[in-house]
């Protein structure tokens, strides 16, 4: 009988005591940003296993290979632009990883076949080439010869493939029945009338209304696209809860309107895409053109047509049009101070404020800009911790895969970025990046293909 005991007692000495764990990858003795919003943490270790954060802590590291010492430097999640077009993702995937942009958010595109998003999707989901995580939307869902079909008549659109007309309610039941069956975070539905004169006419309310009830019943979402406060009412009063612009809104806090309240009744996500108006005013200012061909990571030909003449003529004529919205010094400060006090109001009462550029058009770059989009935050008085959380753990809310991504927690997918500089001193300082990691790899950045400089 003791002989049985000694040997039950051996096997659960040999039970208690495992070999110790030996992890992918360890970040020891960083500084960390979590993206949840709370304080940096100095002096962590995060241990890496099977692509996720297996735990965060401060216990000395006795593993000694697989560690990147993270010394007097600074761990932030991967960024999300949720507001992300590419006619070439070929060429425009390694650039969002090479400026840490690990997820994007896709709202259609002239070139948005379903072929083309699977492509993309499938590029999103490998580790090995550089590519970002894909999110993406239904094609646009919109009307003949409205935005951005008239705004845009050189793109790809082709009905049925690229693009859905709505023409009356009985259509739109099979329609998103249709688009529903693919991996889409919602439908894309572009109420606006166009962002210039000549002006057509915007989605019916009724339409709009039928779209959201048939997405809800299709366990789907509307991402809506608006461009003033018209257009948001339409989305708000249809009970859609994803906005895909801010600019072009201008709220009346003052006087407590009924858009307010019903903005903060609707459990909104808000994509902010303040990018356009720096686009439109880019040519105008030679030191941010300077810094776009610094990276050397851009298409000469494409920095070159910032300093064309008529860019130049077209960015003052846009620089008038904000004279007539009132603001007689458009500086960009003067431009971006106004839409960031709003947006700093709802981000406080709630609302989701989540980061997007718009990437796709002219003078918008893929990864890049989405740190001029932070900077535009920052210069109109958000403090960087909540930068950070609007462009990881906000994002990731408003694509519904929190659980999973957002932010460097234990049990989530380690997209990450090492950078060298505090970005909590300033928001520029995201872009001294040291390395970029998805799914717990290091990834390769480029080395700058298009530079100038000679050795």
């Amino acid at each position: 009988m003791r002989v049985i005991y000694f040997i039950i007692f051996l096997l659960l000495l040999g039970c208690s005591a495992p070999p110790p764990t030996v992890y992918d990858l360890i970040i020891a003795n960083v500084n960390l940003i979590d993206g949840t919003g709370r304080d940096m943490k100095s002096k962590v270790n995060v241990y890496i296993q099977d692509g996720k954060v297996n735990a965060i802590g401060t216990a000395p590291v006795t593993q000694t290979e697989n560690v990147i010492d993270g010394t007097d430097k600074y761990l932030i999640p991967g960024l999300f632009d949720c507001h992300a077009h590419t006619s070439s993702y070929e060429e425009d995937f390694p650039r969002f990883i090479h400026f840490g942009i690990t997820t994007i958010l896709c709202p259609g595109g002239s070139k948005s076949s379903n072929k083309y998003f699977a492509r993309m999707r499938a590029l999103g989901n490998q580790d090995s080439l550089p590519a970002p995580r894909v999110f993406h939307t239904s094609q646009h869902f919109t009307m003949e010869g409205r935005h951005p079909v008239k705004t845009y008549p050189e793109g790809s659109w082709v009905e049925g493939k690229t693009v859905f007309y709505l023409r009356d309610t009985l259509q739109i039941e099979s329609l998103v029945k249709q688009v529903s069956q693919y991996p889409i975070v919602g439908i894309k539905l572009t109420i606006e009338d166009g962002p210039a004169p000549p002006f057509v006419e915007r989605i019916p309310q009724a339409l709009i209304n039928k779209v959201a009830q048939e997405a809800r019943k299709n366990g789907t979402e509307v991402f809506a696209h608006v461009s003033d406060n018209t257009e948001l009412s339409m989305a708000l009063k249809a009970g859609i809860k994803n906005i895909l612009h801010f600019t072009g809104v201008d709220l009346d806090f003052k006087n407590g309107t009924s858009l307010i309240d019903s903005i903060y009744n609707s459990d909104l996500s808000w994509v902010t895409t303040l990018m356009l108006d720096k686009s439109f005013i880019y040519p105008l200012h030679n030191d941010w053109v300077e810094r776009v061909e610094k990276t050397g990571l851009f298409n000469p030909e494409d920095v070159k047509l910032l300093r064309d003449p008529t860019q130049i003529k077209q960015a003052k004529q846009m620089r008038l049009m904000y004279k007539n919205f009132g603001i007689d010094d458009p500086t960009l400060k003067n431009i971006i101070e106004p839409q960031v006090a709003e947006i700093k109001v709802l981000y406080e009462n709630g609302v989701n404020m989540v980061l997007g550029t718009d990437t796709g058009n002219n003078f918008i770059f893929p990864g890049y800009s989405l740190h001029e989009e932070m900077q535009l935050m920052e210069l109109g008085g958000m403090t960087p911790l909540d930068i950070i959380k609007m462009a990881s753990f906000n994002a990731a809310k408003m694509l519904n895969v929190l659980e999973t991504q957002g932010t460097i927690e234990a049990g989530k997918v380690a997209d990450m970025i090492l950078l060298d500089k505090n970005p909590l001193e300033t928001i520029s300082n995201t872009l001294s990046i040291n390395t970029v990691f998805k799914h717990g790899k290091i990834q390769r950045r480029l080395i700058q293909p298009f530079s100038t400089t000679k050795n």
